[in-house]
C-alpha cells in the first residue's frame, strides 16, 4: 500500500474531530500527526516519500465519560460511510479497528480512538507498550517513540509551557496522575533530560528521591 501523505492523515484527522464536536465531544490529537503540527521532524521510510513524513495514522483520546471506545468508533461509521470496522488481526482481541477509507484512491488511513481512565499520556504508553512487547517489530518502535518524546519535551520546555500553567487546564488530571510511573520508567531509561521534565512541572527526580526518604 502507498504511503500516505502527511495532509491526507491531517485529512482524516480534521474529518474525524468535526464529526465528533458535532457530537458535543471534545478530543485532542496525539501521536504521530501531533508531533508532526508540533515540528517534530522524522526521517521517513526508505520505500516512502517525504512528504509521508512518517505519519501512518489518527491517534484520538475523545475527553468523555459517557461514551465507550467501541460506541465512538460505532458514532463514526454511522456519521460517515467512509468508515468501516474491521476484525483485529489478533484472534483473542474484543475490539475491532477503525479505518477511514480515502475518496478516490485505494488508501485507507486507520483511527485509533482513545478515552481518559485507560491511558496515561499516550505517547509515553506507546513506548512503555512497544518496550515490554513479546513481537521483535514492536519493540522496535520504541526509538521512535523515545525520539517523538524528548523532541516534543524540548519542543515544549522551549515555548515555556508547563503541564500546570492555564493552558493545560484541559489535559484531564487523570491521565496525568496515571502517567506518573510510566514518566519514573521513562527518565530512568532515557537519561538527560530530567531538567527539563521538571521545566514543564514533572520533578520525577525529586518525587522518587522523597520517597526514597520515606521508606528508609
Amino acid at each position: 500500500m502507498t504511503s500516505l501523505t502527511a495532509s491526507q492523515v491531517l485529512g482524516v484527522a480534521q474529518k474525524t474531530i468535526e464529526i465528533l464536536e458535532e457530537k458535543g465531544l471534545k478530543c485532542c490529537l496525539m501521536g504521530s500527526a501531533a508531533s508532526y503540527l508540533y515540528g517534530v521532524e522524522r526521517t521517513p521510510n526508505a520505500s516512502s516519500s517525504h512528504s509521508s513524513a512518517n505519519i501512518n495514522d489518527v491517534d484520538l483520546v475523545v475527553l468523555t465519560n459517557t461514551y465507550g471506545q467501541e460506541s465512538l468508533k460505532e458514532l463514526l461509521v454511522r456519521a460517515n460511510s467512509q468508515y468501516t470496522l474491521v476484525r483485529s488481526r489478533n484472534p483473542r482481541a474484543t475490539y475491532r479497528v477503525l479505518w477511514y477509507r480515502i475518496p478516490d484512491t485505494f488508501q485507507r488511513c486507520k483511527v485509533d480512538i482513545l478515552i481518559p481512565g485507560i491511558l496515561n499520556i499516550p505517547d509515553l504508553q506507546g513506548w512503555a507498550d512497544h518496550r515490554a512487547s513479546h513481537r521483535a517489530d514492536m519493540r522496535s518502535k520504541q526509538y521512535l517513540d523515545v525520539h517523538d518524546v524528548n523532541a516534543l519535551l524540548k519542543i515544549v520546555h522551549k515555548r515555556g509551557l508547563r503541564i500546570d500553567g492555564e493552558d493545560s487546564t484541559w489535559v484531564p488530571e487523570t491521565m496525568v496522575r496515571n502517567a506518573r510511573s510510566t514518566l519514573r520508567e521513562y527518565v530512568i531509561s532515557v537519561a538527560g533530560y530530567a531538567s527539563d521534565w521538571k521545566a514543564i512541572g514533572i520533578d520525577i527526580e525529586g518525587e522518587t528521591a522523597v520517597a526514597e526518604v520515606a521508606m528508609a
